[in-house]
């Protein structure tokens, strides 16, 4: 039969309020007091029932996580954003709700329903439809992404500006003029999806101040669309000498569609791809790339939303730095 906390009680010789203002935290208890009564419940392998302990303490040791699973994403690239969720979420002894439609009835149904104590929002747009719906809500909510206005809002990410910046820098001190920024899928430029539209503008920002030639072209997330975004590369871009790629679904039937079209890389043209590590060591040649740190960032999501749970923290944005690692693909042009 499981312990029960009469049972923590009598083994810690206390009361079973005592037992109960050590699992709430909502009274000081002195520091023996507290190590007996966790030595009972260690002991006693006991577990607090979860509904009791919400009335308890007001809390339901639940998060939200919103992660649209939409056609046009990178499906394993999003789990590892919800591994980083996850695991840190158990250090605080909270579980995770996955919400993969980006409905506002849904955000709000878990929200006014005090189904959860924070929310975790993914694949945010730059005028996101979400946004103005928080405010309504008491929960605090941290969102992995940047919307075009922040203020107020607790946001997280990698700074695509400055890695589209950073992937330009690196090209052109090896020598590259002629650069090419191979991207996300129509449909996500469409909807002005933050991170995307980041990225663009870096590269493009980029290449304008150290005065080279660089076009961008979007990208479908099938063998078809990677040949179609090399085909319009080199129809522009004849002479082009430097790839980036932004778009990990897309990446081997981009580096596949360059052989075919006879071009070796890196002999003939360098590529830079803005990834999850393990997308480009795991290429035929191992790819030069700019992290992308999903799990990392997943877990800072949560020590966010935490820090406003617990400690009614401000709003803030945290933008992580992004980190190259050069590799084989990427060398100086040939004369």
């Amino acid at each position: 039969m499981a312990s029960t906390i009469d049972d923590v009680a009598r083994a810690a010789g206390v009361s079973t309020s005592t037992v109960s203002y050590v699992l709430s935290g909502k009274r000081p208890i002195s520091a023996p007091t507290r190590q007996r009564v966790e030595r009972a419940i260690r002991d006693l392998g006991y577990r607090p029932h979860a509904g009791a302990r919400a009335l308890a303490s007001s809390r339901t040791n639940v998060l939200a996580l919103m992660a649209p699973l939409r056609v046009d994403v990178n499906v394993s690239v999003i789990m590892q954003f919800v591994t980083g969720v996850v695991t840190a979420a158990r250090t605080y002894d909270h579980d995770v709700l996955l919400l993969t439609a980006d409905e506002i009835a849904g955000m709000e149904r878990v929200a006014t329903g005090s189904m959860v104590d924070a929310l975790v929002m993914m694949d945010i747009e730059a005028d996101d439809p979400r946004v103005p719906v928080l405010a309504r809500l008491s929960q605090p909510a941290v969102l992995i992404g940047l919307p075009r206005d922040p203020e107020g809002l607790s946001c997280v990410d990698l700074d695509f500006d400055a890695a589209g910046r950073l992937a330009v820098r690196h090209l052109t001190r090896l020598g590259h003029r002629q650069v090419a920024l191979v991207g996300s899928p129509r449909a996500v430029l469409e909807r002005h999806t933050s991170y995307a539209e980041r990225m663009i503008r870096g590269f493009t920002q980029a290449t304008s101040d150290a005065g080279i030639e660089g076009i961008v072209e979007p990208c479908e997330s099938s063998m078809v669309g990677a040949v179609d975004a090399i085909d319009r590369v080199l129809a522009r871009q004849p002479d082009v000498t430097a790839l980036v790629v932004h778009n990990e679904v897309a990446l081997p039937w981009v580096l596949a569609t360059l052989r075919e079209r006879g071009r070796r890389v890196p002999d003939d043209v360098s590529v830079l791809a803005v990834c999850p590590p393990d997308v480009a060591v795991g290429q035929p040649l191992p790819l030069t790339s700019i992290d992308i740190p999903a799990h990392t960032i997943g877990a800072v999501a949560v020590e966010m939303a935490m820090a406003r749970v617990e400690k009614s923290a401000p709003a803030e944005t945290r933008l992580l730095t992004p980190q190259l690692v050069e590799r084989a693909s990427t060398v100086p042009p040939t004369a």
